[in-house]
């Protein structure tokens, strides 16, 4: 299979290591696996529910009071907190969202899977798929907006719609912790198979020095991180990479990578499994195919 963004055959073989956890890792891994490339993976980070869950509640509570005027989703992560939260109330994701407010969320992909669990959204970027590209599409309005989001969130979404005029309250959905997250914490509602979560089996997933043999040895081609927190854990755990290159998934992945001396090979246009295979596409195809 030949991919539009990579070239054919420039994905064979490698071994790309994915620092997700098995079911946020398989829809980049079954499509790297359809390109002839070798999925592994190591998740470095995971996710917790919100300690104050009186607070998260009292915020939903808020938002199917008709309460607010915009419900702002920024990851995917939220959009799991939502279906749990649902489910502890009986109810759908769907009917947490009153027919009066507007959901807006940070690009294409997360919009799909927010309308794969029945919330319509109002408001997407296109071109840049972060919260520089909301903040920019966003209309100045004194509105109220409901913002979950998680513990270690950067303010720049909260600050730039606020700078616009909005009324945010912003409320701690999840929190960010390493891999693996604790007994009975762990956020692990399951999202719609529409959305690419299949039923294929997960790659292979390696052991913190097994990973460490593998870069020692040069046998790892690429790593991808997902997020500015797995730049902190690759930096943290991982280093040196040797020839192994880093793929950020976005901008702020690759500043963040950037600031704590990782170099960035290729930095992916939109944070999808397509905009990756691009990115790896790009470098291995620019080194001439060859490790």
């Amino acid at each position: 299979m030949q991919h539009p963004d990579a070239p054919d055959g420039v994905l064979g073989g490698r071994r790309v290591l994915i620092t997700r956890s098995g079911d946020r890792a398989r829809p980049l891994a079954s499509l790297l696996s359809s390109l002839g490339a070798e999925p592994l993976l190591l998740p470095l980070i995971d996710f917790e529910r919100a300690a104050d869950q009186p607070a998260l509640d009292a915020a939903l509570d808020g938002l199917a009071a008709g309460s607010f005027d915009w419900l702002v989703v920024s990851s995917i992560t939220t959009v799991r907190m939502l279906v749990e939260k649902a489910a502890e109330r009986g109810t759908t994701p769907a009917r947490l969202v009153p027919a009066g407010t507007r959901v807006a969320t940070i690009g294409p992909s997360s919009r799909r899977i927010l309308e794969s669990v029945g919330i319509p959204v109002a408001l997407a970027p296109v071109d840049i798929q972060s919260a520089e590209g909301l903040v920019e599409l966003w209309t100045a309005a004194p509105e109220r907006v409901l913002l979950p989001q998680a513990d270690i969130a950067a303010p720049s979404l909260r600050d730039g719609l606020a700078a616009k005029g909005a009324a945010v309250t912003a409320i701690v959905a999840y929190h960010t912790v390493d891999f693996p997250a604790r007994d009975g914490l762990r956020l692990d509602a399951e999202l719609p198979s529409a959305v690419g979560i299949s039923d294929q089996a997960a790659p292979r997933q390696l052991s913190p020095s097994q990973t460490r043999g593998e870069l020692d040895a040069g046998t790892i081609d690429a790593v991808v991180a997902a997020s500015p927190s797995a730049a902190r854990r690759i930096a943290a755990t991982l280093l040196p990479l040797g020839t192994c290159r880093f793929i950020a998934i976005g901008r702020p992945t690759a500043a963040e990578a950037a600031a704590l001396g990782i170099p960035v090979a290729a930095t992916a246009q939109v944070p999808t499994p397509d905009g990756i295979v691009a990115a790896l596409g790009t470098v291995f195809a620019n080194e001439g195919n060859t490790r």
